[in-house]
């Protein structure tokens, strides 16, 4: 059998509808694969190349009858310019020492995850996590994943972000940080750590999940320029205005 044969038999499941956590009043579903064996990191590679997201061991794509507000959307790395604005940032943590390391969850990590949680998303899902489900987060996963720690000089752990590897870029999984540095722009300062990563690694994109229009929690993935988005089965770029441009590329499974 080969390796386009196996990605052909991929099974897909519809989730039952559920509140959205982005737009009140609005229903979710979800369709999910499971991502197993010995072809994971490349089905992956391709599921994330058509707008599906990886949670555990599942890659995941919103289905919704009757809304299409989420959008995936991914930084083209190699030509992004960082902003006055973003030179701040960078300068402001420029302090800090990152680490690569496997994806191993911490008591130090979720300490911090709790306080994020706490002082961010207080009445969320993910405040509700315990020591286990944090720990099923980082580790349950089946393809390429890291865990970037950023620490202080005194080595306290200030930001934490779980990684993918895909064959065409990184994926910013999740991150949380102390939120008691707000000055320092921490959630901005790791997307801006990854997209130079990307370069370095000469990786063409950063994936940064799905982009709502109206959701204010996530307005800040337009300012990371060049954007694109996933629309009608192909990227096209967006800018500020929120308005999608000309096509850049297509996915097709199997390719």
């Amino acid at each position: 059998m080969t390796v386009n044969q196996r990605r052909l038999t991929q099974h897909y499941f519809m989730t039952a509808p559920m509140p959205c956590p982005y737009l009140p009043g609005r229903f979710e579903r979800k369709l999910v694969t499971e991502l197993r064996g010995p072809e994971a990191n490349n089905v992956h590679d391709l599921l994330s190349r058509a707008g599906f997201r990886r949670s555990h061991s599942i890659a995941y794509l919103p289905a919704c009858s009757d809304c299409n507000a989420c959008i995936p959307v991914r930084v083209r790395s190699q030509e992004f310019r960082p902003s006055r604005s973003f030179r701040r940032i960078l300068g402001k943590n420029s302090d800090l020492v990152r680490s690569e390391l496997p994806p191993t969850a911490t008591q130090e990590q979720y300490q911090l995850f709790n306080s994020y949680q706490d002082a961010r998303h207080g009445n969320g899902d993910m405040a509700r996590m315990d020591a286990r489900d944090y720990r099923a987060m980082i580790e349950d996963s089946t393809v390429e994943s890291s865990v970037f720690e950023y620490r202080r000089p005194d080595n306290s752990l200030i930001a934490v972000a779980l990684v993918d590897t895909l064959a065409d870029g990184l994926s910013a999984v999740y991150s949380f940080f102390d939120p008691a540095e707000h000055r320092r722009g921490l959630g901005t300062y790791i997307v801006l750590d990854l997209i130079e990563e990307a370069r370095v690694l000469c990786l063409p994109h950063v994936y940064l999940g799905y982009w709502i229009g109206d959701c204010r929690k996530m307005s800040y993935k337009m300012r990371f320029q060049p954007l694109e988005g996933f629309r009608g089965g192909e990227w096209v770029a967006m800018q500020d205005d929120e308005v999608p441009k000309e096509p850049t590329s297509k996915a097709v499974l199997g390719e």
